[in-house]
């Protein structure tokens, strides 16, 4: 059954590679009766081949992907989106889309191999998640996040995000 908070909904599931973004995203948005984007699928071609060959992106490459995923975010007051969003100054373009909350998915570097390495045709390999983490200015701390451990199972994440941010 979709819950339905009576303010505006804006959620970016974050995290590096292998956090679970889009799977989690995806039952946020099917619990809360909102609409999911995936960030990835933002992305110029560009961007997909640096990633597919192993070249992590730079601010600048990533600076019109981020400017597209704060206007799709903005776009519906029921939104969540999957995105990286590593850096705190990504954060802060993201929250220009307003009334923006993020659900920070916490893991584990190994985890986080070990899970792309699992999954089949995604552009990102498991060589990536080290610059992940690298790259990664955590959002622990920051007024409008919802830390959650990445490593417990799906049903259990979405029902404490939707406890927290319902509350």
């Amino acid at each position: 059954m979709a819950e339905h908070p009576s303010t505006p909904l804006r959620l970016v599931v974050m995290g590096v590679a292998g956090s679970g973004k889009s799977t989690i995203g995806l039952a946020l948005a099917d619990r809360l009766d909102a609409r999911f984007v995936d960030a990835d699928d933002l992305h110029p071609a560009d961007n997909l081949a640096k990633m597919a060959a192993g070249t992590p992106l730079t601010d600048a490459d990533r600076a019109p992907w981020l400017a597209d995923v704060a206007t799709v975010l903005a776009e519906a007051d029921r939104m969540v989106v999957a995105c990286s969003a590593l850096k705190r100054r990504y954060r802060d373009l993201l929250r220009q889309a307003g009334e923006v909350r993020f659900v920070y998915l916490a893991i584990q570097p190994d985890t986080a191999a070990h899970r792309i390495d699992s999954r089949a045709g995604h552009f990102m390999g498991s060589s990536m998640v080290e610059s992940q983490f690298e790259a990664l200015e955590s959002p622990v701390g920051e007024r409008d996040v919802i830390v959650v451990p990445a490593e417990s199972g799906v049903d259990l994440v979405v029902d404490r995000v939707v406890r927290l941010v319902l509350r």
